[in-house]
């Protein structure tokens, strides 16, 4: 039947909407990484980190993070007809996402082409590929960062190393000898101790004779074990002589099940795509790696790995709510004017910019000091500069995103946008691999045991020295600080804030437009700086900054 005319009824026309920010490329869009990674890593990390934008930023990758994270993963703990299993199902999603990162080689562009430009390359790629979903990240972040403890145990290395290089990925649940590759994880933190791993009440007993080297089997709790389907996991438990580290794989030798009992999925804030859980080692099969007793620093050059890939993290999330921001604002009128057209919002956008590539340079430049652990300098730059820029960086991220979820208004608050999910994936990278806290004392106990990083750090920052008065009177107050730091633990976090934001700028000086660099020493060294987002002052070219931090019609 025709519905009569008098209920007919015509929809308004929907106008001053921003269109969808998607087929895009996120490596060429970004002069700040491009210039960055020719800094940092030469033109062969530009040649193989450059394609992966074009993935990032296509409209086909952008459904595919939607998709994983609508449909979140599921646990199975037996089969149908009753047989434990403990497996984690995903959703297609994931495991194409997977696909393509790994087939560009995020996990393992470090080992495979070692030497200079070997760890800025990974930065890169894993900045980029955290624009595009952050869950996926863990599992490739910890892939590649197991690859320094393996190798700490020859055998084992020869056995794995294959697996974890592979740039074919490989979902199936099945024993690691018959898969074309492999990710590992990792399982540390227990109930009652967290970040004080040495608290753990894991046990391992060995099957013969005990070592490194040698098979034990472990019986205990792993209070967060991230990325449970992964091939293999690196964890802690204390043997006869201490808390020693192991390799525990999902198959035992005889291609059985191992018992990797897993309790349930955290129901967790945000990085949901990615399954966290809660596991149970039940007379588990595993391999100690490494001496007896010698856990922790076993473990140590993995975590380190991991906390530069945090503060790398935060970096691509940062990156990804200002481009979103920027390219809201230029499609988005109020008042008669686009939103980029306004001065307030120029500033806020500007600022942001600023942010972010201090964010993304201080991460390149460790990656590099990554690069060369032969250089008695770069190595003893890298133990304090990795937990200052992990502190950091991370900790500026959640307080970003939602700068630049407001610059969306109520759009910016809705899941059908990216910036909800953007701003729930913020904080984890300053909670995992220890917390603010935790880098601080870190920082505290490298300056104690090896007092000459803080030399290697300031040889760093006077390389800057000259360039810019503010940068001057600042360096000269963190150095006057520096003498009275290690009498006062609760004075530590004001030193490192003080110490990131020297680095950034010393890096900003020395490489970034001077634009940049004079924006960065106005709002975040000068004595009368403002704790809100949007305060540069006025003397700040605001269309210039935001110009190249996304190019297009401001």
């Amino acid at each position: 039947m025709t519905q009569p005319s008098r209920y007919v009824q015509t929809t308004h026309e929907v106008t001053n909407q921003a269109l969808p920010f998607e087929d895009y490329d996120a490596y060429q869009t970004d002069a700040a990484l491009r210039e960055g990674i020719e800094r940092e890593g030469g033109a062969w990390v530009a040649h193989h980190v450059a394609p992966y934008g074009a993935v990032v930023g296509s409209a086909e990758s952008i459904l595919l993070s939607l998709q994983a994270n609508r449909h979140l993963p599921e646990l199975r703990t037996h089969d149908r007809f009753g047989y434990r299993v403990d497996e984690v199902d995903y959703h297609p999603a994931y495991h194409e996402l997977m696909r393509r990162a790994m087939a560009h080689d995020v996990h393992a562009i470090a080992w495979k082409q070692p030497g200079s430009g070997a760890h800025v390359a990974h930065v890169a790629l894993l900045y980029l590929h955290q624009q595009l979903e952050a869950g996926t990240a863990c599992p490739l972040t910890m892939t590649h960062a197991c690859v320094p403890s393996l190798r700490i145990q020859p055998e084992l290395a020869l056995q794995w190393m294959p697996h974890v290089l592979a740039n074919t990925y490989d979902e199936r649940c099945i024993p690691a000898p018959q898969k074309h590759s492999a990710t590992l994880g990792m399982a540390m933190t227990e109930k009652q101790g967290g970040s004080d791993v040495r608290a753990n009440t894991t046990r391992a007993q060995p099957l013969s004779e005990p070592g490194a080297g040698c098979d034990y089997v472990l019986t205990g709790h792993k209070w967060f074990c991230s990325a449970p389907m992964s091939d293999a996991f690196l964890t802690l438990a204390q043997a006869e002589r201490g808390l020693s580290c192991f390799l525990v794989p999902r198959w035992w030798k005889d291609g059985s099940r191992n018992r990797f009992l897993i309790q349930r999925l955290k129901d967790k804030l945000g990085n949901r795509a990615n399954a966290s859980s809660e596991i149970e080692y039940d007379r588990t099969f595993a391999t100690m790696i490494g001496d007896e007793g010698r856990g922790v620093a076993t473990i140590l050059p993995m975590v380190a790995q991991t906390r530069l890939d945090c503060a790398a993290g935060s970096a691509g999330l940062m990156r990804q709510a200002l481009a979103q921001a920027v390219f809201h604002a230029r499609y988005r009128s109020a008042f008669g004017r686009r939103l980029i057209e306004q001065p307030l919002m120029l500033n806020v956008l500007a600022d942001l910019a600023l942010e972010a590539e201090a964010a993304l340079a201080l991460s390149l430049r460790v990656a590099r000091s990554f690069d060369h652990p032969e250089r008695e300098l770069e190595r003893l730059f890298a133990r304090i500069a990795t937990a200052v820029a992990k502190y950091w960086v991370t900790r500026r991220a959640p307080r970003f995103v939602c700068e630049a979820m407001e610059c969306l208004g109520g759009s910016g608050y809705v899941e059908e946008s990216i910036m909800p999910r953007l701003y729930r994936e913020a904080p984890v990278n300053s909670i995992w691999e220890g917390s603010g806290n935790v880098q601080c004392l870190d920082v505290l106990r490298t300056l104690h045991k090896e007092p000459k990083t803080l030399d290697a750090v300031f040889t760093e920052l006077d390389a800057a020295r000259g360039r810019d008065r503010r940068f001057d009177v600042h360096l000269e107050r963190l150095k006057h600080a520096a003498r009275d730091l290690q009498e006062s633990e609760a004075g530590a976090r004001r030193w490192i804030e003080d110490l990131a934001l020297s680095l950034s700028a010393s890096l900003l000086l020395r490489h970034a437009p001077g634009l940049v660099a004079d924006a960065y020493c106005a709002s975040r060294l000068a004595d009368e700086r403002h704790l809100e987002c949007g305060t540069l002052p006025e003397s700040v070219r605001l269309r210039a900054l935001v110009e190249r931090a996304l190019p297009g019609s401001t």
